[in-house]
């Protein structure tokens, strides 16, 4: 049958002569874009790579709350001294205090994932260098040592948040999200962290839970670390200058000084109050308060004043006290619970304060400095809990230090004036 052209199409001239041209096909409709879900956590976890640099960063958290208490209930069984423990545990805080702030401006010139895996390797070694010699029973002195040479863990929380404020760059409302849900993230750990390491050590072997916290640590940074395209871009040369020359920032780290003297004092008062085995979840009820409060404060899209917080932080810090009087353990359950819904506000207005002091470029180093000073607080506050429960009239008296704290803290930051002229340039 002779070829019939097909009017509809036209003939184009082709290198084996004229030919119909090709049929016209209407372009394929644009799929719909899903709309973003509704709940601002959902909406954060939407972004790629999110989770699992998210689940790394959980993973290695969680040994924060359980490498204390390993340290104690190993050192303890091993040479029959609470007070060598303490003091075992005390060097490594330390010491971390010092090298924290120096590995966190190592972190930001380098990047994430080149100086944090190294650190942490070194940081496991030295647990398990730590947990040999208390097996074996060397020397007092090599327990120290162990303690204060392993102390190079990274501040994963404050690399967390470094990614947060990288991905999330002009988006107050879901910055303030992120870091709702980074505070939630580190009362999970010091919720849970001792829970497991109390079972595993008395459980299994007195090793088990510094073999199993160093085993999750690693782990957990070197998925973090691995998840490359969600890593601030390292900083080798800023003009910014230390953040403790920030205006600001020195009147900011005193408050987070006075406001970790609030946690120490209630651990060591609530320990000694209760006196059992019922001591360790009663306490948890305040990281779980502490929790659920910071979840529902991330659902909120701006974030109240330093001093607010810093208010109501004293105010529910009475209420174990008051609940102490009555002698109920269960009301002293009930107050922890209410006494941490304050924590969690508070450290997450004070972190974005502490985001928008630090210069670009050393927001790791910022971040690590305002844990630092928490953490000094928190050795601080042990220490007057620790001298309150064993020399006042009653364990009672204890909870005296908690409010007082807090209303240092809240005297601090109505002093400097700087959070209320930070939260006025950016309320969200």
């Amino acid at each position: 049958m002779p070829y019939q052209p097909d009017p509809s199409r036209p003939l184009i001239l082709t290198p084996a002569g004229p030919a119909p041209a090709p049929a016209y096909r209407a372009p394929a409709a644009p799929r719909p874009r899903r709309p973003l879900p509704r709940n601002p956590y959902l909406r954060l976890f939407a972004l790629p790579g999110t989770r699992a640099f998210t689940a790394g960063n959980l993973l290695a958290r969680l040994p924060s709350g359980m490498f204390g208490v390993s340290t104690i209930l190993l050192v303890s069984g091993a040479y029959d001294s609470y007070a060598l423990a303490g003091a075992v545990s005390a060097a490594g805080l330390a010491a971390g205090a010092v090298t924290a702030p120096w590995i966190a401006r190592l972190v930001d010139r380098h990047g994430q994932a080149r100086v944090a895996v190294p650190a942490t390797v070194w940081a496991v070694l030295g647990q398990l260098v730590l947990l040999l010699c208390a097996h074996g029973r060397a020397p007092v002195w090599t327990l120290f040592a162990a303690a204060v040479l392993g102390a190079t863990a990274p501040n994963v929380g404050g690399m967390a948040r470094a990614r947060w404020a990288h991905l999330l760059k002009g988006d107050p409302g879901a910055l303030h999200t992120a870091n709702s849900f980074e505070q939630a993230a580190d009362e999970l750990g010091f919720m849970l962290g001792p829970v497991l390491a109390a079972f595993l050590c008395s459980a299994l072997f007195p090793e088990a839970g510094a073999l199993v916290g160093s085993a999750f640590f690693l782990a957990g940074v070197l998925l973090f670390a691995a998840q490359r395209t969600t890593e601030p871009p390292a900083a080798p040369r800023t003009s910014g200058g230390s953040p403790l020359r920030a205006p600001g920032m020195p009147g900011l780290l005193a408050v987070f000084l006075a406001t970790g003297a609030v946690f120490g004092s209630m651990e060591v008062v609530t320990l000694a109050y209760v006196d059992g085995p019922a001591a360790g979840p009663v306490l948890a009820l305040q990281a779980a308060g502490s929790c659920a409060a910071g979840l529902v404060h991330g659902r909120a899209r701006r974030s109240a004043p330093l001093a607010a917080c810093l208010a109501a932080m004293t105010l529910l810090m009475t209420l174990p006290l008051l609940a102490a009087r009555t002698g109920s353990l269960l009301a002293l359950a009930g107050a922890l619970l209410l006494a941490g819904a304050a924590t969690a506000p508070t450290m997450v207005t004070g972190m974005g304060l502490v985001q928008r002091l630090t210069p670009p470029g050393r927001l790791n180093e910022g971040m690590t400095l305002a844990v630092t000073a928490l953490l000094a607080g928190i050795a601080t506050g042990s220490a007057i809990g620790g001298h309150l429960a064993d020399h006042a009239p009653t364990p009672l008296y204890g909870y005296l230090a908690p409010p007082l704290a807090a209303a240092l803290a809240l005297l601090l930051c109505a002093t400097t004036g700087r959070s209320r002229r930070a939260h006025a340039l950016n309320p969200s």
